[in-house]
């Protein structure tokens, strides 16, 4: 008998299709492939898809800008900077008005500080201001709360799967 020490479940098995969204990561693809990024806590996942090219991006950001942390690691955590990055490379120089933008995650894991805003909070409003600038429009989101959630783009119809250990399975 095999026993697994995997919690994400046989859904979660890569295969040639299926690109893995890593923590402060972001991912470019086209259809058949599906972008997936996991254990989005206090994390945001954000998804950019231009129906026409049936092409889009992920990118789990940590936190909303370089001004957050005085450590050093990759850009592309910070919504401030992935976002326009990403939306750069999805587009590829064509028109950023095909876009729609969803988003998950934000959630409050660990409690605010002193009433502060938490993390989570932080990078949803981050998320949206970055997308406000750009005029790329939300459509959907899934965001808040107190549990983890794995989140996946599907390029050829522009779903995105939110799947949590408490609430199952959403479809934005």
């Amino acid at each position: 008998m095999v026993v697994s020490t995997d919690i994400g479940g046989h859904w979660a098995d890569p295969d040639e299709n299926t690109i893995l969204v890593a923590t402060g990561e972001l991912a470019v693809a086209e259809h058949p492939k599906v972008l997936v990024t996991p254990a989005l806590g206090s994390c945001v996942g954000i998804t950019l898809w231009d129906a026409f090219a049936r092409r889009g991006g992920m990118a789990h950001i940590m936190l909303p800008s370089p001004g957050d942390t005085r450590v050093d690691g990759l850009a592309s955590r910070f919504a401030s900077i992935a976002i326009p990055t990403l939306a750069d490379e999805v587009t590829q120089g064509s028109v950023i008005r095909r876009l729609v933008a969803k988003i998950a995650g934000g959630s409050v894991m660990f409690g605010s500080e002193n009433g502060a805003p938490s993390i989570g909070a932080r990078n949803i409003i981050e998320a949206k201001r970055q997308l406000a600038l750009l005029r790329i429009p939300l459509v959907a989101e899934d965001t808040g709360g107190a549990h983890a959630r794995t989140m996946e783009l599907h390029l050829d119809t522009g779903l995105v799967v939110v799947r949590s250990y408490r609430y199952g399975i959403k479809d934005l």
